[in-house]
């Protein structure tokens, strides 16, 4: 019997060997690998799983968690002195006539303009018709569907945006392009509990709420749309915690109509750091 010896591998046969063996190794791992993906996705073909339909989800709108400080002073109404308008319009328009006016003029001409901006319409009353002049910052706005809150303010010493009120909108008319009219405010440490809003109410009318503050001196105005200023009482002085505060207002209104009560307080700062508005109905 004749033994045959192998002769020894060249160093070229054993690299190949080598690189036979290690295709060898990478095969059967990418197969490990792909049978495990196939179990933990689901198993049954068909490619991978998407996200769940919970993985994602948005929330629905709201006012943004900085304006919801209390329950508004304007509470939903189910009709305001307006038919078919459910709050009482403060400002710019008396009615519903005048903001079909306005759209009209608009229309054709593209008048002022402003009236659907509802940020500047309350810029606007508050320095405008109120006559808060350094109130000239808008803080924050949310604008839903037909309403809005806009934030009103000024520029703190140490530059940071300091809000005086927020100011309830609501558009005026029918059609996209209604204007905005200001309906009151949405309150928390000044508020307006007295007279109701929407009341009626005869000089002098007893304005009451409450205050949390240290050393507010608090000034009541009453104001219409007609003739502006018509009544107006002495700084109150006030403050505490939740302390409730109370004044008699004398006015003259020219005729009956809506009224625009503000009060106000300040001089820490600026003259006005803080103010709220209601509505109420001359009788």
């Amino acid at each position: 019997m004749t033994t045959r010896v192998q002769p020894p591998m060249s160093p070229r046969g054993r690299r190949r060997r080598w690189i036979a063996a290690g295709v060898a190794v990478v095969v059967v791992a990418a197969a490990v690998v792909a049978i495990v993906f196939w179990r933990t996705s689901g198993g049954s073909g068909g490619g991978t799983a998407g996200p769940s339909a919970t993985s994602v989800t948005t929330p629905a709108p709201s006012a943004p968690a900085s304006t919801v400080t209390a329950a508004p002073a304007v509470p939903p109404a189910t009709s305001g002195s307006v038919p078919g308008f459910a709050y009482e319009p403060l400002w710019p328009f008396a009615g519903t006539a005048e903001a079909v006016a306005w759209q009209a003029e608009y229309r054709s001409g593209g008048h002022q303009p402003w009236h659907l901006d509802a940020a500047l319409t309350a810029q606007s009353f508050t320095q405008d018709f109120l006559g808060y002049g350094g109130v000239d910052l808008v803080t924050r706005q949310s604008v839903q569907g037909r309403e809005a809150w806009v934030g009103v303010g000024y520029r703190a010493p140490n530059g940071a945006a300091a809000t005086a009120a927020v100011l309830h909108l609501a558009k005026l008319g029918p059609g996209v392009d209604a204007p905005w009219e200001v309906v009151g405010t949405r309150d928390s440490v000044l508020t307006i509990t007295r007279p109701g809003y929407g009341a009626k109410v005869t000089s002098p009318v007893t304005v009451g709420g409450r205050i949390t503050g240290v050393d507010e001196n608090l000034v009541v105005r009453i104001r219409d749309l007609a003739s502006g200023l018509v009544g107006q009482a002495p700084g109150v002085p006030a403050g505490g915690e939740n302390t409730p505060w109370s004044v008699s207002v004398p006015f003259t209104a020219p005729a009956p109509g809506v009224l625009t009560i503000a009060v106000a307080t300040g001089g820490h700062v600026t003259d006005v750091e803080r103010f709220a508005v209601t509505g109420a109905v001359a009788g």
